[in-house]
């Protein structure tokens, strides 16, 4: 036997560790090796379902409901900024009508002064004086023509004389600077004419100062009519201008106060 053989057989001696019984209370379990394949599956999984989430994406009626709403809403503002420059040019083509048109306002308030001393030139002329004296007739003559001529340049460029006599009072035409006392005319007559007044294309360039009526008969209203006829008197009662009839209305509240004949009306009607 050699000296190996006994380290031999020890080494086939040696027991075995007992391994521990599942089935006996307090045996520990052996722990389960962990697979590195399951973590990467499940990110792969949550990529897919992600990527499939981004294909599939938002509601198709949800989106076309936020399309429409936001078309219509463009829409609108497209509008509103079409409006918007149509009243700008409107309003831009308006002002420069009335720029060119009023532009010699300046100019023709300027030559009424001339105007009206043409005028009292000539009613300062005596009819018999001119009879008696040539030179005085060819001069009424010369400034009669000079007044014509001035007249007919006012109206080629839209400057028209006021006719105030004999008319209602408009306060938007005239200035009332006293009153007269008739009993036959209607109250608010204009009854005389102190100065001429002008209109430039419609709008008053210089109010006439006249004197109107009071004490009057005031504007015949229509007679009563019966209860079944009250559409008739409707249709035959004759339609006045309304600016004649504020006009008209705000005169007479500021004439209620009775005054003497003559009495002043400088206040702003």
């Amino acid at each position: 036997m050699s000296e190996n053989e006994p380290e031999k057989m020890e080494a086939e001696e040696a027991p075995e560790p007992a391994q521990p019984d599942p089935a006996q209370p307090g045996a520990a379990e052996p722990e389960a090796a962990e697979d590195p394949a399951e973590p990467e599956a499940a990110e792969d999984a949550e990529a897919g379902e992600a990527a499939e989430a981004a294909e599939e994406g938002p509601d198709p009626d949800a989106r076309i409901a936020e399309l429409e709403a936001e078309v219509a809403e463009l829409n609108d503002r497209v509008l509103r900024a079409l409006a918007e420059a149509e009243n700008v040019r409107r309003r831009a083509q308006r002002d420069r009508e009335d720029a060119s048109k009023y532009a010699i306002k300046n100019f023709a308030e300027g030559m009424l002064g001339i105007a009206d001393n043409l005028g009292r030139a000539l009613a300062s002329i005596d009819a018999d004086a001119r009879a008696q004296d040539a030179n005085l007739e060819n001069i009424f003559v010369g400034v009669e023509m000079v007044q014509k001529e001035l007249v007919t340049t006012f109206e080629r460029y839209g400057i028209q004389p006021i006719k105030a006599l004999g008319a209602k009072f408009d306060p938007m035409l005239h200035e009332a600077m006293f009153e007269i006392e008739d009993t036959e005319t209607a109250a608010g007559t204009v009854a005389q004419v102190l100065e001429p007044g002008y209109v430039l294309h419609g709008r008053t360039l210089r109010a006439a100062k006249v004197g109107v009526t009071k004490g009057g008969p005031k504007e015949p209203s229509a007679p009563d009519a019966a209860p079944d006829a009250g559409d008739a008197a409707a249709e035959a009662e004759p339609e006045a201008d309304p600016a004649a009839r504020e006009g008209q209305a705000a005169y007479e509240s500021q004439t209620e106060p009775k005054t003497a004949s003559g009495g002043n009306l400088d206040q702003e009607l």
